[in-house]
Parts: structure tokens; C-alpha cells; sequence
């Protein structure tokens, strides 16, 4: 299976098990609001999640609730993202953000909820022992919270609201968390249900976090709003401090290529079973979305 297969393929396993997971429950906006939200986009995170479990020989069904976990978590993240409060975005994954379809505090709601969700999922048994699942939560926690996620999108806002440009080297540790943290989870969270060496995914994943994000703000200048799905020229509108600001478009590109290229060496000593993490790792910087 070719890598793009495997990332569609992964996708719709993603997106089964998040949907499974909300079956029966209360039949409320709010519902459909979080099955909304868990609709579509190209679940790398879930993707990084089974691959690196299949990589080291773990099935993708005893790994799966952790992939969902961690879609479910970036939903959330997505859906509180785009509020009027935070980035105030109308479209993601070219249709209305969640609090224009329908409306702010339905939104917040869904975005609490899919992350309780993403906690509720990390306790599936499949994942393995007790030790692993409670490794599984404590890492996304970490992740996600005060020590990554909430952290890089706070100093974000904190930056902006003061006006002040970030160098190069703030903005590297900004995305760490507010990027790189969630993939660094996911990358690693194959291991973790292993109980195999984490350095080597660990590495991976420093570097796909910051070439994703490079490649972010390459698309914000260069992209095409029909394919990307979401408003593009945002950055720059705000006169936020990005890659782009800083390097240069051609340097931006050329640290993505890099980063890549650390990637790559990072997982070497896997052979042709890291394949589809090495395709992912150029993905990331070839994307129009």
C-alpha cells in the first residue's frame, strides 16, 4: 500500500472509531457538533499513531483508540481555535467553523468535550496494561496542555495582543508546543503500546512538528483557499512574526527540506519499515492543505 493509500486509509479508520465512540450517546446540538468537528481533514496525527505502532509490530486494531484519541484532542483544539476569541475563523476544511454553523457556546461545549473524549478513549483495554494506558493519558496530557499545546497558543496570543515580533528562536519554541507537542504524542504513542525505545520517534517528531508547521506558513503566503480549506493571508494581515517573515520564502522552504532530512536520519535504523513515516516527513512539506 502506497503511502497516500495508507494515509486514506488510516483516515477512515480514524474517523470510524471517533464516530463509533459517539454512538448512542445524548441526542443534543452539542452531539452533532463533536461528530461534525471529527469529520474529514487528513488525520496525520492518527496516521503517525499507527503507523509507528505498526512499524514495531503492534496491530493497528489494539492501537486504534489511541489514533482517536489523539484526532479527538486535535479536533478540540480546532474547534476552540477558531472562536472569535482565538483566531476567529469561518472556515475549516472548507466548510463554516463549528460556532458559525451553529453557534459560540455550542462550540466551546463540543471542544470540552471532545477533549474529555480523547481521555475517555486512552482508557480503551485494548491499548495494553494499565501502566501503558495511564503512560498513554499522562503523555497527552502533557502535550496538550500547559506544558505544550495551551503553552505555544498562549505565548501566540500573548505576542500578538502586545504587538511585538517574535525572533526566530521564540517563535521555534512557541510552535514546539503549540504544533509539535500534539505530534510529538502521536509519533511516540506507537512505542509507548510497545514498550520499545522512544528516542529515535522522539527525534522524528521534533522535526515533522517544525517542518509542518514551516509548511504552514508557507501555505498561509502561497496557498490557495479552495484547496486549503481554511482563510489564508491571516499571518501576514496581523503582522504576525512566522517563518516566512523571518527566513525568507526560499529559506523557509529550505529549512522544511532539512528538517526533513533530520527526520529521515532519525529513523534509519528501522529500514524499509519506516517507509511510510519517511513519506509522511515529505508530505508534510509538499501539501496544498
Amino acid at each position: 500500500m502506497s503511502f497516500s493509500q495508507r494515509l486514506a486509509a488510516d483516515a477512515a479508520l480514524c474517523e470510524a472509531r471517533l464516530l463509533r465512540a459517539l454512538e448512542g450517546r445524548a441526542d443534543q446540538p452539542v452531539t452533532e457538533a463533536m461528530r461534525y468537528a471529527v469529520r474529514g481533514g487528513k488525520r496525520l496525527r492518527g496516521f503517525l499513531v499507527l503507523e509507528g505502532a505498526r512499524m514495531l509490530g503492534v496491530a493497528e486494531e489494539r492501537a486504534l483508540s489511541a489514533a482517536g484519541a489523539i484526532e479527538a484532542l486535535h479536533a478540540y483544539s480546532l474547534v476552540h481555535d477558531d472562536l472569535p476569541c482565538m483566531d476567529d475563523d469561518d472556515l475549516r476544511r472548507g466548510q463554516p467553523t463549528v460556532h458559525k454553523k451553529w453557534d459560540e457556546a455550542t462550540a466551546v461545549l463540543a471542544g470540552d468535550a471532545l477533549q474529555t473524549l480523547a481521555f475517555e478513549l486512552l482508557c480503551d483495554p485494548a491499548l495494553g496494561t494499565a501502566e501503558v494506558r495511564m503512560e498513554l493519558v499522562s503523555g497527552l496530557a502533557k502535550a496538550s496542555g500547559i506544558d505544550g499545546m495551551v503553552l505555544g497558543q498562549a505565548l501566540d496570543i500573548a505576542a500578538e495582543t502586545a504587538g511585538r515580533s517574535l525572533t526566530l528562536e521564540e517563535i521555534t519554541a512557541l510552535q514546539a508546543g503549540k504544533t509539535g507537542a500534539l505530534i510529538g504524542f502521536a509519533a511516540e504513542a506507537g512505542a509507548v503500546i510497545a514498550g520499545a525505545d522512544r528516542a529515535p520517534l522522539r527525534r522524528y517528531a521534533a522535526a515533522l512538528g517544525l517542518a509542518f508547521q514551516i509548511a504552514d506558513d508557507i501555505l498561509d503566503v502561497t496557498g490557495d483557499e479552495a484547496k486549503t480549506g481554511k482563510r489564508v493571508g491571516k499571518d501576514a494581515d496581523a503582522g504576525k512574526a512566522t517563518f516566512v517573515s523571518l527566513l525568507g520564502l526560499e529559506g523557509a522552504r529550505a529549512r522544511a527540506a532539512e528538517l526533513v532530512r533530520e527526520a529521515e536520519v532519525a529513523l534509519a535504523g528501522y529500514g524499509n519499515g519506516a517507509a511510510n513515516l519517511i513519506a509522511a516527513a515529505r508530505f508534510v512539506i509538499a501539501r496544498d492543505n
